[in-house]
């Protein structure tokens, strides 16, 4: 199971994206509202959240995505966000964020030692990162990506990893992507 955490000011094309990807290869995956389970984002679109975020089941995870956009400020502000993400590190699952919330990665030192990539500007919060300028980064258990651009690839890296590339590949295909 992939959880997405949101919140309000979520970057809608970092989110919706990949989870389109995801699921197209059959992927579960689920929106975790952080405050309502209407959660409106930077461009003033409503989504509707699967779940909330204290109905995530941390034993199911797979992944856990955290979009950018404002929203990554009130993702680091959530204690329940924080303990899943200290949960995810501790059973080693993966964890993907793009835009400024690897940002939140940087700031608990979950990048230290790792190839990591962020929206320009958020560099300096990547904490011990070998900050790359790649759109997409892949080390070991965690994905980052650089911003709305790269949200595409962000998904199809998550499907490689999840699935297998034959499957990212297929879909590139037959999404016109490539």
């Amino acid at each position: 199971m992939v959880y997405v955490l949101l919140a309000d000011g979520f970057e809608e094309v970092e989110a919706i994206t990949p989870i389109d990807i995801m699921r197209r290869a059959g992927i579960e995956v689920k929106t975790a509202a952080i405050k309502d389970r209407v959660v409106t984002g930077a461009h003033n679109i409503p989504v509707t959240a699967d779940i909330m975020i204290h109905e995530i089941e941390p034993e199911k995870a797979e992944l856990i995505m955290l979009p950018g956009g404002a929203g990554h400020e009130l993702l680091d502000a959530s204690n329940d966000v924080h303990a899943l993400l200290n949960h995810a590190a501790v059973k080693g699952i993966y964890i993907a964020a793009i835009c400024a919330a690897p940002s939140i990665l940087g700031k608990k030192m979950m990048l230290d030692g790792k190839a990591a990539t962020c929206f320009p500007g958020y560099e300096k919060y990547l904490y011990g990162a070998d900050v790359k300028k790649d759109k997409v980064i892949v080390d070991g258990k965690i994905i980052t990506a650089k911003g709305a651009g790269a949200a595409s690839e962000f998904g199809f890296a998550i499907t490689e990893i999840l699935k297998d590339k034959e499957t990212a590949d297929k879909l590139r295909k037959t999404m016109q992507y490539e």
